[in-house]
């Protein structure tokens, strides 16, 4: 697993039971990426990254955002 030093999240979309989100972000150096978390809403152990996804990077916010939704099924339904 790659450590993102330091990123921005510009962008969090959540699925309506709390269960799993996608963060959208930009890394201090100026590229994006994304990664999808869950989490159990009966455990206080908070948010865990399960897509590996954060490694991957994009020169745009609006290109990480496409690359989720092509790796990410569910995102589909809660992007407006």
């Amino acid at each position: 697993m790659v450590s993102v030093v330091s990123k921005k999240v510009n962008r969090s979309i959540e699925l309506p039971d709390g269960s799993r989100c996608v963060d959208i972000f930009e890394r201090e150096d100026g590229a994006f990426g994304f990664e999808e978390y869950r989490r159990d809403p009966e455990s206080n152990s908070g948010w865990f990254p399960i897509g590996n996804y954060s490694s991957l990077i994009m020169g745009s916010e609006r290109d990480a955002l496409e690359e989720a939704l092509i790796r990410i099924p569910w995102l589909k339904g809660f992007i407006r």
